[in-house]
């Protein structure tokens, strides 16, 4: 249940050509604690309950707890959740063996896209695609949990 990913900005739109599924997400959160998080996700037509533990000091890994539901369930607990609704299209490119997840943000987060990819161990090697800019794992402020309270329109380009 540990969650070993990596996260990118995106500098072009390439992506999207090179993606085999794209999936709207709608996603907001109960509990923003930074020891815990827990979210509720619609994703397509399919409801998601996740617990997120306290990241590593390097970003890579925390615990992760998901639980598929029904969708009116997460349509009711969405109603339950702190200001600040996520919604983005969430693309999958495979590069070889890996499947990187790239999310185009709307609303207050449009012009945001990241990119994440899971590993199995922090060491991992894999290809980057030419589309992928500036890793930013770790980076607090990239986490939808804090998009959700200051998002991307507030910052400073």
């Amino acid at each position: 249940m540990v969650e070993i990913e990596r996260k990118f900005l995106v500098n072009s739109n390439a992506y999207k050509e090179a993606s085999y599924k794209g999936t709207r997400i709608i996603q907001g959160f109960l509990n923003t604690h930074k020891e815990r998080t827990v979210r509720i996700r619609l994703k397509g037509d399919v409801g998601y309950i996740t617990v997120k533990g306290l990241s590593s000091s390097n970003g890579l890994s925390r615990f992760e707890w998901e639980k598929e539901i029904n969708v009116k369930e997460a349509e009711s607990l969405l109603k339950l959740c702190e200001s600040g609704v996520i919604e983005k299209m969430r693309y999958e490119v495979r590069i070889k063996n890996h499947t990187f997840e790239v999310d185009e943000f709307f609303g207050d987060n449009e012009g945001l896209i990241l990119a994440e990819i899971e590993l199995d161990n922090e060491n991992e090697a894999f290809e980057k695609p030419h589309w992928l800019g500036e890793e930013v794992t770790g980076n607090i402020k990239y986490y939808n949990s804090q998009l959700s309270k200051q998002p991307f329109s507030t910052w400073k380009h």
